[in-house]
């Protein structure tokens, strides 16, 4: 099962938030990888619309949540509910790494897929992982989506305090030079406003609880909607 983007280290360690003007500490990273992955998809809309697909890891599965309560069906219900015809695909696998997103993005974009928002490499940083591998799988993944002309949405993370200021910086620089080399939106936080949040999160104080992934689909919402209207814009989208 995943995390965040990007938490890293032991279990038993305490993890602290790195977003401007926020210092909220982050839940311990128990049990975070899953020894079977599995996906949970989302109810599919009429099939002739226009993909939208939630591509990661247990946080996009939505572990230890109905189908109804992941980010990606309440992301559905949000789109549904302002006028965008889109469908969103939930293609998060718990437990999945960026090699293993490498490895099934091409038959997970199958479709007229017009958005891929893209969370994946927790678990590549919890297995102890090179940050730089864990940047160019997630740099193929999107070269792949833009050369089948999907736009993409990169979701950053944070890292545990015990791997050092050092290594958290390394964290943060990768996802912030994956979004400027290709020039793609970047989410700072995929967690914003929920990550260190007992109220917000399941008992393993890791992975958000109903509540918590209205907040996630709020602020993946508030970064796609500007990419859909560029959509719309550009008279892509079936309306």
């Amino acid at each position: 099962m995943l995390l965040f983007l990007a938490i890293v280290g032991a279990a038993s360690s305490c993890a602290e938030r790195s977003t401007p003007n926020n210092s909220a500490p982050l839940p311990s990273a128990e049990a975070i990888i899953s020894p079977t992955p599995s996906a949970a998809l989302s109810p599919s809309p009429a099939a002739s619309l226009p993909k939208i697909v939630a591509f990661g890891d247990s946080l996009t599965a939505g572990l230890g949540l109905s189908a109804t309560e992941s980010y990606p069906s309440i992301l559905q219900e949000k789109l549904r509910a302002d006028g965008y015809q889109y469908e969103v695909v939930n293609a998060g696998v718990s437990g999945d790494t960026s090699a293993g997103g490498v490895r099934r993005l091409d038959w997970s974009m199958e479709g007229d897929v017009r958005v891929l928002v893209l969370e994946l490499g927790a678990n590549d940083l919890l297995r102890g992982q090179p940050v730089g591998e864990m940047k160019k799988n997630l740099g193929q993944m999107i070269e792949r989506a833009k050369a089948r002309n999907a736009k993409v949405l990169l979701a950053g993370m944070d890292t545990l305090t015990n791997a050092g200021p050092e290594y958290r910086r390394e964290i943060h620089e990768a996802f912030r030079s994956l979004a400027r080399e290709h020039d793609v939106p970047l989410i700072p936080f995929f967690l914003e406003g929920v990550a260190g949040d007992p109220a917000l999160n399941q008992p393993d104080g890791v992975h958000p609880n109903a509540a918590g992934a209205k907040v996630v689909a709020d602020v993946v919402y508030r970064y796609l909607r500007p990419m859909l209207e560029e959509e719309l814009k550009q008279g892509r989208a079936a309306r």
